[in-house]
C-alpha cells in the first residue's frame, strides 16, 4: 500500500526531481507515505464492519448500546479513524496509548497485525504481544480471544513450547486379563548395573559390574530376577534358560527394542511376525512382541516393579552395610528381593474376619496361603496325597476366584489420559523429541503411517525426517512427537 502512495504521488503531482517517475519498485519510501498507506487501511477496514458506527459518529451521535465498542466512548479523529475516547483524556501519555485505534477481532489485515507485533516480542505469551499492539497504539475489539488462537497456532511457539502428544490410555491386554498359569504371558526388561568384586589383587580388587534381567507374570503380577554378567546376548540367553527352567514354558514374551533383547530373539530362532517357532522351548508355540522405540510407558507394567525392586535393594543394602558386592551376594540379595516382592499385596487387607488370608503373587506360586504349623494327627501316605491334591486345588482356586472378584476391580479406572484427543494421521508435521539434544535442535518430520490401536486411536507412528542429505524413516510413540502442522485442521 505504501508503495502504491508513493507511485501515485511521484507519477501526477509532477514532483520527480530523483528520477522516481511511473510503476517502479522503489525503496526510498517516506515516514508520511507509509503512514498514509497505514491510515488508508485500517480506515478500509472499519468501514467495511463498522458502517452503522461510523454513521452515527459523522452525524454527532453517540453509538448503539449493542455496540461492541459502545463502552469506549469512541470518536472520529481528523484522519476518519474510530478512536477511543475512554476516561484518561487527562493522563500523561502519547495519544496513541491514551486513544488507540479500534480494530476488529475477525478481520484478516487485524490477524496479521497480531502476527506481527507476536513476531516482534520474539514469539512471548499473550500478555508480551497485548502489549506491544497497545504501545502500538492498537485496540483490538475481542483481542484477547483472537491473540490466543494465533498464538495456539503458531507453528514457532509450538516448536519451542509446544506439548507432548497424547492420547486416551488404552484397554488392557488380554495377557493382563487371562486365568492361565503363572508366567505364561511374561514382560522383560534389564535393569543395573551394580559393581561387584571379583577377585583379590595386591593392589586392592578387580571389578566388574552386573545386571538383573526381570520377568513379570502380566496377569498374577508375580516376578523373577536374574542375575547376568554382561548385556549381551549369550548372557540374556542364558538368564532366559534358567527362568524358563524353574518357571516352566511361557506363551508369550513382551519387551523393549533392547539390542540384547534383539539379538536373543534372532539367536531362539523366535519369529516375531508368526507365532510359530522353529526350534525352541521343546517344540511349544512363542511369540514375542517388542514396543516401540522410546516408549517405556508401555511396557509399565514392569518398568514399575523395577522402581520396587531397586528400592528393595536399597533397603536391603543399607541394612546389611556392605560396602562391597561379591557376585554371591548380589544373587542372595536378588533372591531376597524376589521374595518380598511375590510376598506384597495385589489388594488392600480386607477388614472381613472371614477373609483372613490376604491376596499376593506367593499365594499361587507357592501354595502357602499362611506361615500357620502343619494339622496335628497321623495321616497315612496316600490319604496325605489325596488332601495335599485337594489342598493345592482348592488354593489355586481360591487365588483365581478372589483375583476375578477383587484384582481386576482395582484395573478398572484410568489414572491418567482420561479422554481421547485427536489423532495424528498422514501428512502431519511434527517435531520429533531427542532426549540428547536441545529442543531447538529437535528434527522436524512428517508422519508417513499412523498405527491405530484396535480402538482405532492412534499412539504410535512412523515419521519420515530429513538429516545430511539422508532419509530415514522411525516408528515412535505419540508422546515422542509435537504437532505442528496438522493437516486435518488445514
Amino acid at each position: 500500500m505504501a508503495l502504491l502512495v508513493h507511485v501515485a504521488f511521484k507519477s501526477f503531482s509532477g514532483e520527480s526531481s530523483d528520477g522516481c517517475k511511473g510503476w517502479h519498485q522503489c525503496s526510498q519510501l517516506l515516514a508520511t507515505e507509509r503512514s498514509q498507506a497505514k491510515t488508508r487501511i485500517f480506515k478500509a477496514v472499519q468501514e467495511e464492519v463498522y458502517k452503522e458506527e461510523l454513521k452515527c459518529l459523522t452525524q454527532g451521535s453517540t453509538v448503539h448500546c449493542q455496540s461492541s465498542f459502545a463502552k469506549l466512548d469512541p470518536f472520529i479523529d481528523e484522519n476518519g479513524l474510530i478512536r477511543v475516547g475512554g476516561r484518561i483524556r487527562r493522563a500523561d501519555l502519547g495519544d496513541q496509548e491514551k486513544h488507540p485505534l479500534i480494530l476488529p477481532a475477525g478481520h484478516h489485515v487485524t490477524t496479521l497485525l497480531v502476527r506481527h507485533y507476536h513476531d516482534k516480542v520474539a514469539h512471548q505469551g499473550r500478555h508480551f504481544t497485548e502489549g506491544a499492539l497497545r504501545t502500538a497504539g492498537v485496540w483490538i475489539v475481542g483481542g484477547r480471544k483472537l491473540i490466543s488462537s494465533i498464538l495456539f497456532k503458531c507453528v514457532t511457539c509450538r516448536k519451542l513450547r509446544g506439548r507432548i502428544e497424547v492420547q486416551k490410555m488404552s484397554d488392557l491386554l488380554a495377557d493382563r486379563l487371562a486365568t492361565d498359569p503363572p508366567f505364561t504371558h511374561v514382560g522383560l526388561d534389564v535393569f543395573g548395573p551394580w559393581t561387584v568384586t571379583t577377585r583379590r589383587t595386591r593392589g586392592g580388587a578387580a571389578e566388574s559390574k552386573r545386571w538383573a534381567v526381570i520377568f513379570a507374570c502380566l496377569s498374577t503380577r508375580a516376578m523373577h530376577l536374574e542375575v547376568i554378567e554382561s548385556m549381551s546376548t549369550s548372557s540374556f540367553i542364558n538368564a532366559m534358560r534358567r527362568f524358563l527352567s524353574i518357571r516352566g514354558p511361557v506363551k508369550h514374551l513382551r519387551s523393549d527394542r533392547g539390542t540384547n533383547f534383539i539379538g536373543a530373539c534372532r539367536e531362539l530362532q523366535i519369529n516375531t511376525d508368526d507365532p510359530e517357532i522353529k526350534n525352541y522351548l521343546q517344540e511349544q508355540g512363542c511369540t514375542w512382541t517388542f514396543n516401540a522405540p522410546h516408549s517405556s510407558h508401555m511396557g509399565g507394567a514392569w518398568e514399575r516393579l523395577i522402581g520396587v525392586a531397586r528400592r528393595i535393594l536399597d533397603g536391603l543394602l543399607a541394612k546389611d552395610g556392605a560396602t562391597r558386592l561379591s557376585h554371591e551376594v548380589l544373587t542372595t540379595l536378588m533372591a531376597e528381593v524376589m521374595a518380598i516382592m511375590n510376598a506384597r499385596l495385589l489388594i488392600p487387607v480386607s477388614n472381613d474376619a472371614g477373609v483372613p488370608e490376604i491376596l499376593s503373587p506367593a499365594t499361587l506360586l507357592t501354595q502357602k496361603a499362611s506361615v500357620s504349623p502343619a494339622p496335628l494327627g497321623d495321616f497315612d501316605l496316600d490319604h496325605l496325597s489325596q488332601v495335599q491334591c485337594r489342598q493345592v486345588q482348592c488354593l489355586a482356586d481360591s487365588f483365581w476366584k478372589r483375583w476375578r472378584s477383587e484384582y481386576l476391580a482395582t484395573l478398572q479406572p484410568r489414572r491418567k489420559w482420561t479422554s481421547e484427543k485427536s489423532s495424528l494421521q498422514e501428512g502431519d508435521i511434527v517435531l520429533i523429541k531427542d532426549s540428547q539434544a536441545k529442543r531447538n535442535m529437535w528434527p522436524l518430520g512428517r508422519i508417513v503411517k499412523a498405527n491405530p490401536s484396535s480402538d482405532n486411536e492412534v499412539r504410535k507412528v512412523t515419521v519420515k525426517t530429513f538429516s545430511q542429505g539422508v532419509v530415514k524413516e522411525y516408528l515412535r510413540p505419540i508422546s515422542d512427537v509435537v504437532l505442528l502442522m496438522s493437516l486435518k485442521k488445514e
